[in-house]
């Protein structure tokens, strides 16, 4: 009842236009279309990974291209060799700024990452994912030799500071008896790296040995 004052009341809806500029998706030049809110950290956003690195023309003798950094965090790398008393050497690795990969890691370089590769008088031996390594005893005919480590990113780049390879390498001197001194010369391409080596000896070398 309305008491004889009855009024209508004339509920009204209407749509507003969106302007034009809130609701255009935004054609990215990739080639992919999305529209996100906010300020693009939302759904929507693609993020693409940094490169690491720069790669360089320059190769290693195996036609791996070197990957330069920065030196301020790069990765760094020393070797030692000792005679074990049974006429094979022992093999430490010294790292700073780099952890191995695992075996089977996708096959692209990420920061700090990989694994050592070791190689007596620029002949590969082994690939290492471990800090000691057992070159065994016949395998260094009598004379001075050159036993390196050299890092690689898992993408079989050459980690690399100022255009040289990160690397060291140690001399090392067999005799006809088998008694060897070792003597470390040189030091990391990055600087020295701290800690001590751990870890087990892991195999034996490849290939044969050099002449």
């Amino acid at each position: 009842m309305c008491g004889g004052r009855c009024s209508s009341v004339r509920t009204m809806s209407w749509t507003r236009p969106l302007p034009a500029a809130l609701a255009l998706c935004v054609l990215l030049l990739t080639g992919s279309a999305g529209c996100a809110p906010g300020d693009g950290s939302g759904p929507g956003t693609v993020a693409s990974p940094s490169p690491v690195g720069k790669v360089l023309d320059h190769t290693d003798d195996g036609g791996r291209h070197y990957r330069q950094v920065a030196k301020k965090g790069a990765p760094e790398v020393g070797v030692e060799v000792q005679p074990d008393g049974s006429g094979g050497w022992n093999v430490r690795l010294k790292l700073a700024n780099f952890r191995f990969s695992p075996a089977g890691a996708p096959r692209q370089a990420v920061t700090g990452r990989g694994l050592a590769r070791l190689y007596v008088d620029d002949l590969p031996v082994a690939d290492l994912r471990t800090l000691a390594y057992r070159i065994p005893a016949g395998y260094l005919p009598h004379g001075t030799h050159h036993v390196t480590a050299r890092l690689y990113a898992d993408d079989a780049t050459v980690w690399a500071v100022d255009g040289k390879p990160v690397e060291a390498t140690a001399d090392v001197t067999a005799s006809e008896s088998s008694a060897a001194s070792a003597v470390p010369t040189g030091g990391p391409a990055a600087g020295t790296p701290s800690g001590s080596p751990t870890g087990s000896p892991t195999g034996s070398p490849t290939g044969s040995p050099p002449p």
